[in-house]
């Protein structure tokens, strides 16, 4: 079973923020798979994907304090500026974190650990909408019904 599926995320203002039922929902071809693979790819150059806490939104507002003091916005020295200020580190903050995740897929669901969460990093200030590309490789459940994990 192969599937790909462009999403399209609301906008958001600038932060961490947990995508993962907003992914799901664009998802429903994941309840057939029995054992496989989703590939998310975000198709932006300032934004990122990761896997974190989902139950605390403190830890959220803490990851957009430690990565403004990680890669200051205004600090002198760089050139890249077309789209404002915040324009250079957000593609710095892309590049530490990564625009890709490969997530276990187990009895039609994502197999994430109790706690965890698929997190938005909007690094601009106004970064609009933004465009995932997720991919489903696995195996299609039986008619026969499967064991849930």
């Amino acid at each position: 079973m192969w599937q790909q599926t462009l999403i399209t995320l609301r906008a958001r203002p600038r932060g961490f923020h947990l995508v993962t039922d907003e992914l799901l929902a664009g998802l429903p071809e994941l309840k057939a798979c029995r054992v496989g693979l989703l590939h998310l790819w975000l198709q932006h150059t300032s934004a990122s994907l990761t896997i974190n806490e989902n139950a605390d939104p403190a830890v959220r507002r803490d990851f957009e304090r430690f990565f403004n003091r990680l890669i200051p916005q205004g600090t002198d020295g760089y050139e890249h500026n077309d789209e404002g200020l915040d324009d250079l580190p957000a593609h710095f903050k892309a590049s530490v974190l990564g625009c890709q995740l490969s997530l276990p897929i187990s009895a039609g669901r994502l197999a994430l650990g109790t706690w965890q969460g698929v997190y938005l990093g909007e690094h601009r200030d106004f970064g609009g909408a933004r465009k995932v590309l997720a991919t489903v490789h696995g195996e299609e459940a039986s008619t026969a019904g499967y064991q849930r994990l």
